[in-house]
């Protein structure tokens, strides 16, 4: 029989190259604490310069949001002053088109009075006149 049987190769032991040299532990162990002290540095770094930054751009922003608060309080004034006008603008109207008091409105419009109405006018009392009197020795 033809098969086809594969080949083994006989197992060597890897031999380590010269290129590769192994730090000894006692190097390794000698400052444990340093990459760790340094990661942490550069992060203390990094949120310093992060806050001084957002710092700034506050700073920065402060005028432009106290001018945008002063033109919305005056703003809010103007529609309140608006508003009230409006409210009194819709009662006149209310009251102009109320068939009920249509013809008291004409008479506060007009200077005519109804003929039913009786005029009432009214005067103030006559105060007698003082006579002077000079004091006499």
């Amino acid at each position: 029989m033809q098969a086809i049987q594969p080949t083994v190769t006989p197992l060597r032991p890897v031999k380590n190259s010269p290129r590769v040299t192994r730090r000894s532990s006692s190097s390794q162990r000698s400052y444990p604490h340093q990459t760790l002290a340094a990661e942490t540095g550069v992060k203390l770094v990094v949120n310093i310069v992060l806050s001084v930054c957002a710092t700034s751009a506050l700073i920065q922003l402060w005028p432009h949001y106290r001018a945008v608060q002063e033109k919305l309080q005056e703003i809010q004034a103007e529609v309140n002053l608006t508003q009230e006008r409006v409210d009194k603008s819709r009662s006149d109207f209310n009251r102009y088109f109320d068939p009920s008091l249509a013809k008291t409105v004409m008479q506060e419009q007009s200077n005519r009075v109804d003929p039913q109405q009786r005029a009432v006018i009214l005067q103030e009392p006559e105060a007698p006149e003082a006579e002077e009197s000079t004091p006499q020795p």
